[in-house]
C-alpha cells in the first residue's frame, strides 16, 4: 500500500473499479448553458449533462472538473432525481461526481464528459456504479476498464491470501505472494503501455498511464508510451502530465546523479544531501499520517541497525505539515537518523525535485551521490545493502 497526492487520491475514488494498485485538470471547465436555438438542437461545441438517479429528491449533485487549475466544481439542486448540468468541453474531459451526504460533498465517481448529449443514470445508494452514456471518450474507458479487470481479480485474491499469511505469520507465503505481484503488477503496467501505443489519438490513454504510473515509474515504458501519441495528445493536460512524470523519471533514474537540496532539521539547522557524500545513503519519503510509511519504518530502522557501521546512512525527509506530529513520529518509531522537512505535506520542494507522487518513496545512492536503486523496501533494501557494502 501506498499513501497517494491529493490528485492521486481523487483519481482512485474516481476509479473504484480499477484501484486494485492504482488526476486529473484539463482544457477547459463546464461553463454556461448553450443550445443551438435556430436548429432547435444541441450544439456540437457543448454539452448537456442530464441526470438520472433513483432515491434522489432535492438534494444538491457535484460536477468537479479536475482539470481546472482550482478543481471547479458546478453545483445543482435535483428536482425529483432529475438535473442538469450545461456547458462546454474543448476536449474529453475527466470530471468527478459527488452528492451531498450531510452538507459534504462525497466524489465517489468520475467520467469522461465531451460536447453531446450525455446522460448520467443509476440509484443513490449505489452512485460509485453510475453509469454515463453518449459520450465516445467514456466508452473507450470503459473498454479499458474491462480489458484490466482480470487483473483486478488476480490482485483481489492476492489480497485476501495476504492478509490470512499475514494471520499465520506465514513468512514464506508472505514472499511468495509479495514477488508475484510484483510480476502482476508488471503485467498489468506493459499492458497499459500497450493500450496507449494501441490508441495514439485517444485522451483516455495518457489520463490511465498518468493514473497508473505514479509512483516509481519505468522511464522507457512512460516513454514509449508518450512518443506513441499524437501531438494533440500529447499537447493534451494529461499528456503533459505523462510528459512530466517521464522527465521526473529520466532525472532521477538509475545511474543518473541526485541532485542536492538543502531542508531544516526539527531544530531548524539546514542539512544538504550533498553533505552525505562518502557513505550510501538512503533518501527516504516518508510521513507521520502515512499508514504504510509506519509499517515500513521498522524494515528502514533493522537496515540502519545492521549496515550503519558499514557506512551506510539514511536522510528521512518528511511530508507532514505539523512538526509536533512529525517529531512524535520520529520518537515513536525510534527513527534515530537525521530528519527534515520544510512542512509543506505534497509541497515539499524535495517531493517536487523527485518526483515523489506516493509514499513510502525512497532513493540509494553510491558513495558518489549516484542513484544505484529506488522504491527499496523490505528485504529488497536489505539485499541491495548487502550487495553495495560486502
Amino acid at each position: 500500500m501506498k499513501c497517494l497526492s491529493p490528485i492521486l487520491a481523487n483519481t482512485a475514488l474516481a476509479l473504484l473499479s480499477l484501484v486494485a494498485i492504482a488526476f486529473l485538470f484539463a482544457a477547459t471547465g463546464c461553463q454556461g448553458p448553450a443550445t443551438d436555438k435556430a436548429a432547435g438542437r444541441h450544439s456540437d461545441s457543448t454539452y448537456t449533462l442530464t441526470g438520472e438517479i433513483q432515491g434522489l429528491d432535492s438534494d444538491w449533485v457535484y460536477l468537479k472538473h479536475e482539470q481546472t487549475e482550482q478543481g471547479d466544481i458546478d453545483s445543482v439542486r435535483a428536482g425529483k432525481g432529475r438535473f442538469v448540468f450545461t456547458g462546454r468541453a474543448a476536449a474529453p474531459e475527466f470530471c468527478l461526481f459527488a452528492l451531498s451526504n450531510a452538507g459534504t460533498k462525497e466524489f465517489r465517481t468520475g467520467f469522461f464528459i465531451q460536447n453531446g448529449e450525455l446522460v448520467l443514470s443509476g440509484k443513490k445508494d449505489s452512485i460509485d456504479e453510475a453509469s454515463l452514456t453518449g459520450s465516445p471518450a467514456e466508452e473507450e474507458f470503459k473498454r479499458f476498464e474491462q480489458g484490466q479487470l482480470l487483473f483486478y481479480s488476480a490482485f483481489g485474491a492476492m489480497r485476501q491470501d495476504y492478509e490470512m499469511a499475514r494471520t499465520k505469520n506465514d513468512e514464506k507465503k508472505i514472499d511468495s505472494l509479495q514477488k508475484a505481484a510484483v510480476k502482476l503488477n508488471a503485467s498489468q503496467r506493459r499492458s497499459i503501455v500497450l493500450f496507449a501505443l494501441d490508441h495514439p489519438s485517444s485522451y483516455v490513454a495518457p489520463y490511465v498511464v498518468f493514473s497508473n504510473f505514479e509512483n516509481n515509474p519505468d522511464v522507457h515504458q512512460l516513454d514509449s508510451a508518450y512518443k506513441g501519441m499524437d501531438s494533440a495528445i500529447q499537447a493534451s493536460y494529461y499528456g503533459k502530465k505523462v510528459k512530466g512524470m517521464r522527465d521526473d523519471a529520466i532525472r532521477t533514474a538509475i545511474g543518473n546523479p541526485a541532485t542536492d537540496f538543502t531542508l531544516p532539521d526539527p531544530q531548524g539547522k539546514p542539512v544538504s544531501l550533498s553533505s552525505y557524500k562518502g557513505k550510501y545513503t538512503l533518501v527516504d519519503f516518508w510521513a507521520s499520517w502515512c499508514g504504510p510509511c509506519r509499517g515500513e519504518n521498522p524494515n528502514v530502522v533493522k537496515a540502519y541497525r545492521k549496515y550503519h557501521a558499514k557506512g551506510f546512512a539514511i536522510l528521512g525527509v518528511s511530508l507532514d505539515t505539523q512538526k509536533e506530529s512529525w517529531e512524535q513520529a520520529i520518537k515513536k518509531d525510534k527513527l534515530t537518523w537525521t530528519q527534515v522537512s520544510d512542512l509543506k505535506g505534497w509541497e515539499s520542494s524535495a517531493a517536487a525535485l523527485y518526483g515523489v507522487k506516493a509514499i513510502p518513496m525512497n532513493f540509494l545512492l553510491d558513495k558518489e551521490g549516484k542513484i544505484v536503486g529506488k522504491g527499496l523496501r523490505g528485504e529488497e533494501l536489505e539485499k541491495k545493502l548487502a550487495e553495495a557494502l560486502k
